[in-house]
């Protein structure tokens, strides 16, 4: 791992104005654990008016210290880099803004404030670590630790709890054994005790940091169903998607090994490691959210009718409370209502395929035959794509298909009837399919100046000839439509 030289220009160019100057915080952390920092954070003692001097090509609207200074870099990462004064925080009333922000003279005194021990730590930019409360030795470990009293930190800002659940979720890759980091103990107990203080946080804020988690790699973390479960064990779920704690513990029937709440987890799991995108992963983890209310009976025979359609609009309650946009709800509630639709190779028709294609639109489909996946992965199977779901996925592009018709020609029976001055009859449509058949040979036919042309010349046909004609641009036609269905079928291993 290399500083960027845009990095150390910036500390370089405030030394020179008799600074001092450290890259600090998460990308400290990320550097030492070999990941390339998403960007790159300086501190300094200097005062904001005083960088803006070094960096006239920099801007400060914010109350927090910070100017933003443009390096010219052509690489987004390194763009802008945020250059802030050493600082303390004073009280934070609202559990998540400090009432004020005041200049701190040192670096141990900005260090201090900082949340965790693997983000408390500071390097210049000869790659020499300033470590004051042993950031180095919690990565090695990989804890998760609060710098200093757990309460207090929580106390100032309560979204901490959830960045705790985040990064034990999503840090990696792991630097020795097994995957993820855990939670100190005290710190833990922290978040169990003050789990209510997430109810002063902003939606959108605990949104954001629940995305994250949603969407965190297994490949080099825990992954987000051992996020989910965290969030649960440590009583902040409730503040989150409180109704997946109602899926806990709730049996199923003979379909399903697992209860409803690992059933989702499961499901989740299964999307996170095909790295499937955000909607999916969404769905997977709600598209049995409405089972606890629709459950009758108990026991291998239990059933759960209409519950797509009382999860579609428990997901849809859920997603406006967090603040999704009205896209990403309208998706994800789509997905829910819709992943419990029947197939079955033979018994269902090209016609409930284009129904189920119409409500769900085409540009969803790819992702609803996802969460089926996992929905089938989630329940204990161990296919997640059998013969049925591909021959699916061969009916459903068949039947997305634009037909071969004559409608794909630039020219209509109206327009034949006033180029070749003739009333409606069998002639119209025999015309037609053999300028079909012209243009299925060589698309670039289909201009209105090449079918109008040959439309005259076959206007002055028998309708004997016509009619041979047509015909044999029919049998054309089919033999087409077959070659294509062969290869839509070999695509899915269908036959």
């Amino acid at each position: 791992m290399v500083i960027p030289k845009e990095v150390k220009s910036v500390i370089q160019n405030l030394q020179k104005a008799g600074f001092e100057a450290y890259i600090v915080g998460g990308c400290v952390r990320d550097f030492l654990l070999g990941i390339e920092p998403k960007d790159w954070d300086v501190t300094t003692n200097a005062k904001p008016e005083e960088i803006q001097k070094v960096f006239p090509n920099s801007f400060y609207e914010n109350n927090f210290l910070t100017v933003t200074a443009r390096t010219g870099s052509k690489s987004p990462e390194l763009a802008e880099i945020e250059i802030t004064t050493y600082r303390l925080e004073a009280k934070y009333s609202d559990k998540r803004h400090p009432d004020q922000v005041k200049y701190a003279k040192t670096l141990e005194d900005d260090l201090s404030r900082r949340d965790f021990t693997i983000n408390a730590m500071a390097m210049d930019e000869k790659k020499k670590i300033v470590d004051l409360f042993d950031g180095q030795k919690d990565l090695k470990n990989k804890i998760i630790k609060t710098v200093g009293n757990p309460e207090e930190r929580f106390n100032e800002d309560a979204l901490r709890m959830l960045r705790a659940v985040r990064f034990a979720t999503t840090l990696g890759p792991a630097l020795s054994g097994s995957k993820g980091f855990a939670i100190e103990k005290n710190t833990a107990e922290a978040i169990k005790k003050n789990s209510i203080w997430l109810e002063a946080i902003s939606k959108e804020r605990i949104r954001d940091e629940f995305v994250k988690i949603i969407m965190a790699d297994p490949s080099t973390g825990s992954g987000p169903s051992a996020g989910i479960e965290l969030l649960r064990e440590l009583g902040l779920l409730k503040y989150i998607v409180p109704e997946l704690l109602d899926n806990y513990g709730v049996s199923q029937n003979k379909h399903h090994i697992y209860d409803c709440y690992q059933h989702a987890i499961k499901s989740l799991e299964y999307t996170a490691k095909k790295k499937f995108n955000m909607h999916v992963r969404l769905a997977a983890l709600l598209h049995d959210i409405g089972k606890p209310k629709a459950k009758s009976g108990e026991g291998e025979n239990a059933t759960f009718y209409n519950h797509e359609i009382v999860g579609a609009r428990m997901a849809f309650q859920i997603l406006n409370n967090l603040k999704f946009s009205k896209k990403d709800i309208e998706k994800i509630t789509k997905l829910v209502r819709y992943h419990l639709f029947y197939y079955n190779v033979g018994e269902v028709g090209e016609s409930s395929i284009r129904r189920l294609v119409k409500n769900v639109g085409p540009e969803n489909m790819e992702e609803l035959l996802q969460v089926r996946q996992a929905d089938r992965i989630g329940s204990g199977v161990p296919k997640a794509e059998p013969y049925k779901l591909r021959h699916l996925k061969y009916l459903i592009e068949k039947v997305s298909k634009d037909p071969i018709s004559a409608k794909m020609l630039k020219i209509n029976g109206n327009d034949l009837m006033s180029i070749l001055k003739i009333k409606p009859g069998p002639r119209i449509g025999q015309t037609l399919d053999v300028l079909l058949g012209y243009v299925l040979d060589d698309p670039e036919k289909n201009t209105k100046e090449f079918l109008e042309k040959e439309a005259l010349k076959l206007g002055k046909l028998p309708d004997k000839e016509l009619k041979k004609m047509a015909e044999k641009s029919k049998e054309d036609k089919s033999e087409i439509e077959t070659k294509e269905d062969e290869m839509t079928k070999q695509k899915y291993w269908v036959t």
